[in-house]
């Protein structure tokens, strides 16, 4: 029966490892967690007058280098200074040249978010009027390519090995002990901490060129590597190496000193590895969290331990049921799994699913922020995928729980005191059936002894032949008799193991579990890569944040192209706490020098009207040093504050400030350019 499912799970292992690689395919450089919310001037934005900088409002903070940011006039000629700096939240500018001339620019951005991902993108605006431009905004995108290709491996490759590792090593500590001596089990631990490692040191080097230019040369790149380990993210992967020097020698002991003792050591030294095993594993699962998605965005402090608690659940149930895999496959015949162990590891995994179903309910509120997320973002698609194949891993897992049953029941089969009765009646049989003399009864007798009885036997018969006409002194003939005796008793011993394998593999209780556990790894392969997937795709609450800042900037900059009438600007706002995101629109009637009419709107990301305690209007005209000349409109209704008679004392490009306080203590200061008159 073994031989037969060889090569089914072999063709198993090569689709699922199909399956993951179109999803690692699929999770392309698109996948971004900053997004572009908002700019100045605006994409197809006509300006009369040739700015002094260009800002740029992300969905979050980023890091920015001086090529960050760059203007190119209509030849490719760089018009910026080359120093973006950090001027409010999450704005971002480059002063501009004086005197720039007529025509269009094209501003490009490469920059890396909070969550350690790379952004680039590139948009137009024009000075004057529309013109020709030599500049492509096309391609802008980073992180694609083969070096985006071996970074997406890597990240899968590290998520795998950390599973390996942590939950094979879980499952001999809580389950099955005796594993310890398993040369299967041990090659599955030392694999995962191998792959772990491989992977941490190629996402170190490949960092560097990744965020960048994307080109393989610059993987070796020394520079580049020592600005990455000056970044959050490289820091983290530093960290992660250091740990996984503890882990080695957790492994060693494991393995080694722990493995030598007997039951009753074991049971005292299992504690003490347990904590320290614990430790070390939080650690490593602490170097995704301050790196990623829960370092950043909505409550971190609370997102970072549960981010924790999640991979750490992941890797003791999918972990553990790999090692579960191997043992049922690969363990010795007198090593066999014991049904104790599987009826523990059933307990430890429904545990883990529980923890699962919790901490994961709190990240897809955090990543999504709306019902509405689940089909509109590639995120909360995902996220549905990821939910069935939870749903089927857990009612493959509820087939196998009842294997588990009928394994561990009263004179099962594959119990272990049935299973030794097996191996004792396998004894007998190969002694019956093996004996090689002419004498039934020798043969007899030679299979019911041990090897020291063969070896006396296979002498006797010696002795006896010399009695019978041999030589008495003929040495060789002694010799070759105490050889063939030898030789007999190593085949009736490898006759023995088969023996005992074919009877376990002949369980039906425990080919079932076989065949429900192999289904199981091979849904968790997916799950991880969909997994993977998802730690490299935008979450949806900064998506859909996204498309409404897109859309605001789209009809703002209808309102600033214009010379005269009413103007329109929109602009997204994050004042930090539980309810500080929102999008603040102003709009001013008719635009122009004299009395206006000014109304002001909040509203949330959904759309919905936001009522915040204060907001607080101001006007500059910096090129003739006018202002700022403060604007307090009243609260007419929810989310809507009014102002009439506002003076614009002359024609030009104004910036529009707007203060809005969220909170007692939370506020912040979005604004704009536009011109009015």
């Amino acid at each position: 029966m073994t031989q037969a499912i060889a090569p089914r799970a072999r063709t198993l292992v090569l689709l699922f490892l199909a399956a993951v690689a179109a999803l690692l395919v699929g999770a392309g450089p698109a996948a971004a967690h900053a997004a572009l919310t908002g700019s100045d001037p605006a994409q197809g934005t006509v300006v009369d007058t040739a700015p002094t900088q260009v800002s740029l409002t992300f969905s979050e903070k980023v890091a920015t280098t001086d090529g960050s940011l760059r203007v190119l006039d209509p030849k490719g000629k760089r018009v910026d200074t080359a120093k973006p700096a950090n001027v409010s939240g999450t704005t971002y500018a480059v002063q501009l040249h004086a005197g720039l001339p007529d025509g269009t620019y094209t501003v490009t951005y490469q920059v890396v978010s909070e969550d350690s991902h790379p952004v680039s993108g590139a948009y137009t605006f024009s000075i004057g009027a529309p013109s020709r431009t030599s500049v492509p905004v096309s391609g802008q995108e980073v992180g694609g390519g083969i070096v985006g290709g071996l970074y997406g491996f890597g990240r899968y490759l590290s998520y795998a090995g950390y599973i390996v590792l942590v939950g094979g090593a879980a499952f001999v500590l809580a389950c099955w002990p005796r594993g310890t001596s398993v040369r299967a089990v041990q090659r599955l631990v030392v694999s995962g901490w191998l792959a772990l490692t491989a992977a941490t040191l190629s996402l170190l080097l490949l960092r560097g060129s990744y965020t960048g230019s994307g080109k393989v040369a610059d993987i070796f790149d020394l520079d580049l590597l020592g600005d990455v380990l000056q970044t959050k993210t490289g820091a983290a992967l530093v960290s992660r190496l250091l740990l996984l020097a503890a882990a080695a020698l957790f492994i060693a002991v494991l393995f080694g000193a722990y493995d030598k003792r007997d039951d009753e050591e074991k049971r005292d030294l299992t504690f003490g590895l347990a904590i320290g095993g614990a430790v070390v594993a939080a650690g490593l699962a602490a170097s995704w969290a301050m790196a990623e998605h829960a370092s950043t965005g909505l409550q971190p402090g609370i997102a970072m331990p549960v981010d924790v608690l999640h991979l750490f659940a992941v890797a003791t149930w999918l972990g553990g049921l790999a090692t579960l895999l191997v043992a049922l496959y690969r363990a010795p015949a007198d090593q066999p799994v014991e049904a104790s162990a599987v009826r523990r590891f059933s307990t430890v995994a429904f545990g883990s699913v529980v923890t699962l179903v919790a901490t994961g309910t709190y990240q897809s509120w955090r990543q999504l922020g709306s019902w509405s997320a689940f089909t509109d973002t590639r995120y909360g698609q995902l996220l549905l995928v990821k939910i069935g194949l939870v749903a089927l891993l857990v009612g493959v897992a509820s087939i196998s729980r009842r294997w588990t049953g009928r394994l561990a029941g009263t004179g099962a089969p594959g119990s272990r005191a049935t299973v030794a009765a097996g191996v004792g009646a396998a004894g007998v049989g190969a002694g019956v059936g093996g004996g090689g003399g002419k004498d039934p009864g020798t043969g007899t007798g030679a299979g019911t002894g041990t090897k020291q009885d063969a070896g006396k036997q296979g002498a006797a018969r010696a002795g006896a032949g010399r009695g019978s006409g041999e030589e008495p002194g003929d040495a060789a003939t002694g010799a070759v008799g105490t050889e063939r005796a030898a030789q007999l008793a190593r085949q009736r011993a490898a006759e023995d193991t088969a023996r005992r394998k074919r009877l376990r593999d002949a369980d039906p209780h425990r080919f079932g579990l076989r065949r429900s556990v192999l289904a199981e790894a091979g849904v968790a392969v997916v799950l991880l890569a969909v997994t993977t997937a998802l730690t490299s795709t935008e979450p949806g609450r900064t998506e859909q944040d996204a498309k409404a800042a897109t859309a605001a900037s789209s009809s703002s900059s209808s309102g600033t192209g214009s010379s005269s009438g009413a103007l329109t600007l929109d602009m997204p706002f994050d004042a930090g706490g539980t309810n500080g995101k929102g999008v603040v629109s102003v709009d001013l009637d008719p635009a122009r020098a004299g009395g206006n009419e000014m109304h002001v709107y909040v509203t949330r990301p959904n759309g919905r009207a936001f009522d915040v305690p204060e907001v607080k209007v101001a006007l500059t005209l910096e090129s003739k040093s006018i202002g700022p000349l403060p604007v307090a409109p009243d609260h007419i209704t929810t989310g809507h504050w009014s102002a009439s008679g506002v003076q614009i004392p002359m024609a030009g490009e104004w910036k529009i400030a707007v203060t809005v306080r969220t909170s007692d203590i939370d506020q912040v200061t979005v604004s704009k350019n536009a011109q009015i008159g």
